[in-house]
């Protein structure tokens, strides 16, 4: 219970987001969003367990109910279906409707759309799941809080920017 209230956290300000912004959500997306906050929450129980060792449970009292084993298992699994969902995103989400691009249209019908093109992002969040469990297994204390992962790791933060430029260069910078 004590990941998935974490993770709750997580999935409710997207939700926010696009309340506020008066989108849909895609599902792909959602399910995207669900597995990136279960392994961020995972990922700060590891980071704490590992960080705090045998004083753990005087430090948080759920930490007494989880092993590393265990906690492994769970990042190991949530870190898998955070990329492989995103690239499922990236091939099967319908084209956002930006514009058209003759370019895209002339490749043969396996290559054309915005979503073919978006899979060349999937090397960027294979790397950034890796690096930040990385970072969790270092043992830094930083790793319980993924917004200090990101701003002060310049590699993570590198794969970020990277992957956020292809995006919008994807979505954005192609017109007619």
């Amino acid at each position: 219970m004590d990941v998935l209230i974490i993770a709750s956290g997580f999935i409710l300000r997207v939700y926010a987001g696009a309340f506020a912004l008066n989108v849909h959500m895609n599902v792909w997306f959602l399910l995207c969003v669900i597995s990136l906050a279960l392994f961020l929450a995972v990922g700060k129980r590891r980071a704490e367990l590992g960080f705090l060792q045998e004083l753990a449970p005087q430090h948080r009292k759920t930490l007494s109910f989880y092993s590393n084993d265990l906690l492994d298992s769970y990042l190991a699994m949530f870190a898998n279906s955070t990329w492989l969902v995103y690239a499922l995103f990236t091939f099967f989400a319908p084209p956002p409707i930006i514009g058209t691009a003759p370019l895209f249209a002339q490749l043969p019908l396996a290559l054309a759309g915005i979503n073919k093109w978006l899979m060349i992002t999937i090397p960027f969040v294979i790397y950034g799941v890796m690096r930040y469990m990385s970072i969790i297994y270092q043992g830094a204390n930083k790793a319980e809080s993924p917004e200090k992962v990101i701003l002060s790791d310049k590699s993570l933060l590198t794969a970020v920017a990277l992957w956020g430029l292809f995006v919008v260069f994807i979505l954005y910078g192609v017109k007619d």
